[in-house]
């Protein structure tokens, strides 16, 4: 059976391959991309792949990631593959590499953590404790926060 591509190519732009299945639109959400009023965005849900069985890609014009968002990217995807295209190829791929802090990325969910008290300056702090299945919790309450919570409370 011959292989069809199911998306054009893009001129300019990200193409990030290798998202779980069905985690395309968080990605986006994420990312804080503004579907209403970005660049095409091309998304391709749930189709097949050697490596991971089943997964979605997306294809964003005129947009180059930058590391905050490769960063916030590892929360959902660790094991994406980023590609920025310029003039119809491939100029650089870039590395997703989920950190064991993150800081400044979501806030803590806790509503009596210390980091909701405007009179305590402290940056948000989310430790990754767990990467297989994926634990993060906040750095100094030590609540779990779901990947839900965090795609809620990016900052």
């Amino acid at each position: 059976m011959s292989e069809m591509r199911r998306v054009t190519a893009i001129c300019n732009g990200t193409v990030i391959d290798h998202i779980p299945a069905g985690h395309a639109l968080q990605v986006i959400r994420m990312l804080r991309i503004d579907t209403n009023k970005s660049n095409p965005i091309s998304l391709v849900m749930n189709v097949p792949s050697d490596k991971m069985g089943r997964k979605d890609l997306l294809k964003i014009e005129d947009l180059e990631l930058n590391q905050e968002e490769l960063d916030r990217l590892a929360l959902i995807s660790p094991n994406a593959s980023v590609a920025i295209i310029r003039n119809y190829g491939v100029a650089e791929k870039r590395v997703v590499e989920l950190a064991e802090e993150l800081v400044n990325v979501a806030r803590c969910t806790f509503t009596n953590c210390i980091t909701q008290n405007d009179r305590e300056p402290l940056p948000q702090r989310l430790r990754v404790v767990s990467r297989e299945p994926m634990e993060i919790r906040c750095y100094y309450c030590g609540k779990v926060q779901t990947m839900t919570d965090i795609v809620d409370n990016i900052l």
